[in-house]
Order: C-alpha cells, then structure tokens, then sequence
C-alpha cells in the first residue's frame, strides 16, 4: 500500500516515538536530569557518617537488605526458579506479614525524605501481628524448674521408675534416706531398691547400713545379691560378719577356694578353713575335702613314677589328673589301678571306702563297674560271694541281680558270666525277659519247663536254631511223658 506524502507526515507525527531532539525545553530531558540530582543526593537521608557500610539498605518492597523476611523471600524465589525445569514442588513464598506499601517511594527518595513517617513508622502500625521466630528455641532457665529438694521419696520413687531424671543427693539425714529405702521397697522394684542401696552404701557407713538393713530383710536380701554379683567378697564377709550370719560367712569364705589354681595352695586354705563357725554337717564336709585333696596329692604323685613301670598303667595309661576329682570318681580310679592293695595304703579301695564313710552300696557298684571294665570276672566273681556261718558260700548282692546283669553287660561280659547272674534273678518274668534278651536260651527253656508251660516251650522252640543243643534240649522235654503240662 503507497501512502501519499501528507498521510506519510500524519503517521509519523502520530507514532508514540519520537526522534531525539536537542531542544533545551523538552520535559523528559529535564526529567533524567533531576533524576540525576536526586540520586546524589540520596546519601543525606541517611546519619551523617561517610562510611558506605552504614547505609541501610532496602529492596524495591520497602524490606531491610539482609533481614529475616528478605532471606526467606529471596530463597523461596530462588528455588522457585530453579524447581520450573526439575519438576520440583513448588514453595510457598507468601510473607508472613500483610504486603503493605514501601516505607520509600522514588519520589521521597528524590525529594529527601520518607513516605509516611519512614520504616519505624511501618512496624509501629502493626503492633498486634504476630511474627514467627526462626531463632533455636533456648533451655528453660533451671529457676524454672521444679527444685530436686522439693521432691518427696515418694516422687523421686516415681521418677526413677519412669526412667526420668532424679536425684539421691537431696536425701542427706539418715531419716530421709531409710523413707526414701523403704519407699523404694514398698514400690516392688529390684532396679530401684538397688540403686538406692548403692547410694546408701556410698554415703553411709558400713556400721550403720548393717544395722539398718537388719530390720529390713528385703533391702538386705537385694544388697547381698548385689555384693555377691559384684564379686565384692570382703565387703559381703564383714557384712555377715556384723549381722551374726556367722554360718553364711564361714561358707562363703570356704567358696573362695574355687579361686585358687595350684593344688598346695588350695590344700593349705582348705586347712585353715576347717576352724570356721559351721554347721556341724557342713564342718565334716570341709574336713573331708581337705583329707581327700591331701590323699589325691600324694597318690598323683606316686602314679606318675609307676606309669611307666606297672602293667596296669601300660595297658590302660591314664587319661586325666585325680586332682580335684569326686570321692566316687576317686574311689573308681583306686578300683580300677590299685585293687587288691592293702587296706594301709592310701590309694587302697578299702582304705578309701572306710575313711570317708562309703556306704556298701555305693562301694560295691563302683567295684564291680571298675572290675568289669578291665574283665577282671574273677574279681566279680569274688565281689558276690559270701559264705554263711556252716562255711558255705553262695552268691549275694547289696542290689538286685538284675542291675547287675545290665553292669555286665554294658561291659560285654560274656553269656557264661552273664547266664549265672541272671539265673540268680528272683522274678521269674524279669528272669525270662532278661534271659530272652541276652540270648540265655538254657535259662528260658529251665524257666518254662518248672512253669509246665508247654505251649510258651513250643513257640519259644520256633526262635532257636533247628538241630542246636538248644533245640533239642525242648525236644525232649516236650517227648517227656512224666512231665505234667498244664496246656
């Protein structure tokens, strides 16, 4: 479209931008001007220091460069920014405080002074907005909490259970720390009847505290629990000492000779052990460990020459120390090397069995499982025979025979040996079951013939071999015609 030359003129003068001119009336030159005047002068609304680092600076919003609000602005728009390209969820900015107008406008800036009675002017017309802290939340003064001295033993009880904070401290007569004691125990807790007691036993005296745990038997049970926990033996001794328990002192000094590692030692505190306050029953126990630990030494010590001489210790060498060891296990070890020896030696069986009261019983099962170990059956066959006041001998045992036969078996005896001991079982069911079970076929067939139990010989005839000695032992007692069968 050709414009003709008076519409062209008309266009430009319309426009909304015009060329630059020089001419020295023109509004906006005079505009930039002042401008420029105002803005070199903007150091006379501030204190008459030249120094820059003192002017208080302020945002385009009227807000203090560098306050509380401003950081938290200036955050908010940064990560706003940068969470449009990540896909970050977006954060609220909103000031905390209504949006209100600049404390300065760019006017007053020019002209010299603040808008509306400056920045103080602006937090004095908001006195009832409140403004969040962003300063750590600081501890209570102590002032401010309850005094530890104004808790009763009741409530410190209380606290302790809880496991909240409590002080013992406080409690400092006597009176006050037996209330806080007997609170402690009235509450049915063992964690703090405990640390009270300790308490107790760091601030009063030994003296003292036995004296008031002796009305107090369940304070003193818990504090005995805790010395002998604590391994505090001195503590515990004079302890007992000072209640009277003479008993318990005297046993629980004797406890301490499981401490002790070298036998001499051991032996020595043993001896001086024996003139404590025991019992009657618990002094002949002591006595008793002493003499035998005194025996173990002397017979340890003479085992260890004849080692290598005695052909009982050749054929079965020994696998560990006597030292130390049970009276029963003592006495199986002199039954099994030195059976026989006379009743004068130390290491003799019977010297033992005698010294430390050994019941016949106990004696003769510990024999008999030492001798069958070797398979010494001659021994055994010894052990049982007893003769009575015409000179006869027969066969007789403190316990049943048929404990007996369970010992030699155990030991592989032989059926031979086995068949005479359990024939001399009296119950003729157990006779039989035991008969049947170690293969005593004579026995079983014996024990069926004087039952006249025909029927039980023949099915008992289906369980032996054909045409052995055994079978043809019930054959002919079956052909038997003067024997009366009851079936």
């Amino acid at each position: 479209m050709i414009r003709s030359k008076p519409d062209e003129d008309d266009y430009w003068n319309s426009s909304k931008y015009r060329a630059f001119t020089f001419d020295d009336d023109d509004d906006e030159f005079s505009t930039l001007k002042e401008s420029k005047r105002a803005v070199n002068n903007i150091r006379h609304l501030v204190d008459d220091d030249d120094d820059e680092d003192d002017v208080e600076k302020v945002s385009w919003s009227g807000e203090r460069v560098g306050s509380i609000s401003w950081s938290i602005k200036e955050t908010a728009s940064n990560v706003h920014v940068a969470g449009q390209d990540h896909g970050f969820p977006k954060i609220n900015s909103t000031p905390l405080l209504p949006r209100q107008g600049s404390g300065y406008s760019l006017s007053s800036l020019f002209k010299g002074r603040p808008k509306s009675g400056s920045i103080q002017a602006l937090s004095e017309s908001f006195p009832d907005v409140p403004s969040r802290s962003f300063a750590p939340e600081l501890r209570k003064p102590k002032a401010e909490y309850k005094d530890y001295s104004d808790w009763s033993p009741e409530e410190t009880v209380r606290r302790m259970q809880r496991g909240k904070a409590y002080s013992l401290e406080t409690f400092r007569s006597l009176k006050d720390k037996m209330l806080l004691l007997d609170e402690a125990v009235m509450a049915n807790d063992g964690n703090v009847i405990t640390a009270v007691l300790i308490y107790l036993k760091k601030s009063l005296s030994k003296e003292i505290l036995s004296r008031e745990l002796t009305s107090r038997e369940i304070a003193l049970r818990h504090y005995i629990h805790y010395l002998k926990e604590m391994e505090e033996q001195k503590s515990l001794v004079e302890l007992l000492k000072s209640l009277g328990r003479t008993e318990d002192m005297a046993l629980l000094q004797y406890k301490e000779h499981l401490n002790i590692k070298d036998e001499v030692r051991k032996k020595e505190y043993l001896k001086a052990c024996i003139g404590l306050p025991f019992s009657p029953e618990d002094a002949s126990h002591v006595q008793d460990h002493y003499t035998l630990l005194e025996r173990q030494i002397i017979i340890e010590a003479n085992d260890k020459q004849a080692e290598n001489k005695v052909e009982v210790f050749k054929k079965h060498p020994r696998k560990a120390s006597i030292l130390n060891m049970p009276i029963i296990t003592t006495l199986y070890y002199s039954c099994f090397y030195h059976y026989g020896e006379p009743e004068g030696t130390f290491s003799s069986p019977t010297n033992i069995r005698s010294t430390f009261k050994i019941s016949e019983k106990q004696y003769f099962l510990t024999v008999l499982g030492a001798r069958a170990k070797l398979k010494e059956w001659f021994d055994v066959d010894r052990l049982f025979t007893a003769k009575n006041w015409l000179g006869y001998t027969k066969k007789k045992s403190p316990v049943g025979f048929h404990r007996v036969v369970d010992i030699l078996q155990k030991n592989n005896a032989p059926v031979q040996v086995l068949q005479e001991y359990v024939s001399l079982v009296e119950d003729t069911e157990q006779k039989i079951s035991l008969a049947q079970k170690y293969k005593c076929h004579d026995i079983v067939i014996d024990a069926y013939k004087d039952l006249k139990d025909r029927q039980q010989l023949i099915i008992y005839q289906g369980k032996v071999e054909r045409n052995s000695p055994e079978d043809r032992k019930i054959q002919d007692l079956l052909n038997n015609t003067q024997i009366r069968w009851k079936n």
